[in-house]
């Protein structure tokens, strides 16, 4: 009697116990077939991008989806400073802007998340100047330019794509001022587009701009953009004489236009995922292409520049 009290006692436990073990095993496969793997080709990123650079973006994303239908970019167009900003959250992986990672940059990220974000130049751009369109001061030296940029040129409005921390403001301090600071009367628009709409409505106005908005001759909102206002030429530092260009493809490829930048994408994902797989779209041939059309000047692939001649 006391032997199948025993029996019975321990078997109810045992069937017990492994009923337990059942729903948990259960629960965690099911559980486990609920947890989203993310992939190069299927998954969200969220990115942050220098407002400078949306028409041609926002082509390279719209081509890239379409391509990988589950792969999703929330792009967020932002100041260059703010981008820097948004790198340092986890919510964001990745940012393209106008220069790479410097040193202390490199150190705060192998200190934070134990891996320096990869990062790289994927085409060239440039800065243009706009003018009104009954400005008949369409040629500039360098010399005009920075006069321009420290406000020594009397009777101008300059209008930039934001009081500060912009990558345009960035450019014209580091790299046409030589660090001096902007001129008092400089305005600030809120955008790129901004700057257009202030330029063609203030005769006197002068706008410094990426040449992503207004030199693709395809896209229709950019040849509305320039029938609004001029594009100003700027004296060749790399030519013989007193030769001035406009930012044309060929002239940044050549560095005959003086105001060229890089654009570099950043990106923090140290696994394969959609970040990594839009970074190489961008690197090769399609995404290079995209740059290439949108008039920029590709950096990751060889293209040729041939002299050409128009007979009448």
């Amino acid at each position: 009697m006391h032997f199948f009290s025993f029996f019975n006692k321990y078997t109810s436990v045992f069937i017990f116990s492994f009923g337990i073990m059942f729903f948990q095993l259960f629960s965690c496969s099911n559980n486990s077939s609920k947890v989203f793997r993310e992939t190069p080709t299927d998954g969200t990123i969220n990115i942050s991008v220098d407002e400078s650079f949306k028409p041609v973006i926002d082509s390279e994303i719209k081509v890239f989806e379409s391509s990988f239908p589950n792969a999703k970019i929330i792009v967020h167009y932002k100041s260059e400073a703010d981008c820097f900003r948004d790198l340092a959250k986890d919510s964001t992986r990745m940012i393209i802007v106008t220069r790479g990672l410097n040193k202390n940059e490199e150190n705060f990220y192998k200190d934070s998340i134990h891996f320096i974000p990869i990062y790289g130049l994927l085409a060239y751009d440039a800065i243009a100047v706009i003018l009104n369109n009954k400005s008949k001061d369409t040629i500039l030296s360098m010399k005009d330019v920075q006069s321009l940029l420290n406000g020594t040129t009397a009777n101008k409005q300059i209008v930039m794509d934001g009081a500060s921390a912009t990558s345009t403001v960035r450019f014209a301090i580091d790299s046409v001022l030589k660090g001096q600071k902007l001129g008092k009367d400089v305005v600030a628009a809120k955008s790129s587009e901004g700057v257009i709409d202030y330029v063609a409505d203030h005769e006197n106005a002068i706008g410094f701009i990426g040449v992503s908005w207004i030199c693709d001759q395809d896209d229709p909102q950019q040849l509305k953009f320039l029938q609004r206002v001029k594009i100003a030429a700027v004296q060749c530092t790399s030519c013989l004489g007193e030769t001035r260009v406009q930012p044309y493809q060929a002239n940044i490829a050549l560095r005959r236009y003086p105001m060229v930048r890089g654009l570099y994408y950043i990106l923090k994902e140290d696994f394969a995922g959609v970040g990594n797989n839009f970074v190489n779209f961008l690197q090769f041939e399609r995404g290079q292409l995209i740059f290439s059309r949108a008039y920029l000047w590709p950096a990751k692939m060889s293209f040729e520049i041939r002299d050409s001649k128009i007979s009448n």
